[in-house]
């Protein structure tokens, strides 16, 4: 019976052995799975962050191209509609009544005639320029009205055409009519 004993210590050692050995094995498995699944879960944490990122980036992007588009836009409509008033307002002098067009060519010759020689008109507007100028005639110019005063050498021009005067008129403007239109 003595060898039985030796035997069943040595069997219940080994079991005792493969036991430990078995919870040791578990205990090691376990620890490299949590670490796996934690390693696993930072790097998708990262990534996921990284998307998120990347995603904002594009949505600040098409947000700011939008927004300089809605600009553009807004900023040609704004050019259309004082292109629209400039355009309107020619046209409304082009058809000035005879006797306003010459109660305003009166006022022109009169402030500005004693610095000049010669005074030009469009053609609708020679015979009251004529008329109403103690100047020399000097012919037609392309303008939808006013004068053009010239000195007698010919050096010095003095632009009254309604064309330039609107056109001042429209660049000195531009500036507030922006500022109200744009609120």
């Amino acid at each position: 019976m003595g060898l039985e004993i030796v035997l069943n210590d040595i069997t219940e050692g080994a079991k005792a052995d493969v036991r430990r050995i078995n919870e040791e094995a578990e205990s090691a498995s376990e620890l490299i799975i949590g670490e796996a699944r934690q390693a696993s879960k930072e790097a998708l944490g990262s990534r996921l962050a990284e998307v998120e990122e990347k995603l904002e980036q594009q949505r600040q992007q098409v947000l700011s191209s939008a927004n300089l588009e809605v600009r553009r836009i807004a900023l040609n409509k704004r050019k259309t509609l004082l292109d629209q008033v400039y355009d309107q307002a020619l046209e409304q002098i082009k058809e000035l009544p005879a006797d306003k067009n010459e109660e305003y060519l009166k006022v022109l010759i009169e402030a500005n005639e004693k610095d000049g020689h010669r005074i030009y008109s469009n053609k609708e507007s020679e015979k009251i320029v004529k008329k109403l100028s103690s100047l020399e005639y000097g012919g037609n110019i392309d303008c939808i009205g006013g004068i053009v005063i010239e000195s007698e050498d010919g050096t010095i021009r003095l632009d009254f055409t309604y064309d330039l005067i609107v056109k001042n008129t429209y660049d000195k403007s531009l500036k507030s009519i922006s500022d109200i239109l744009n609120g």
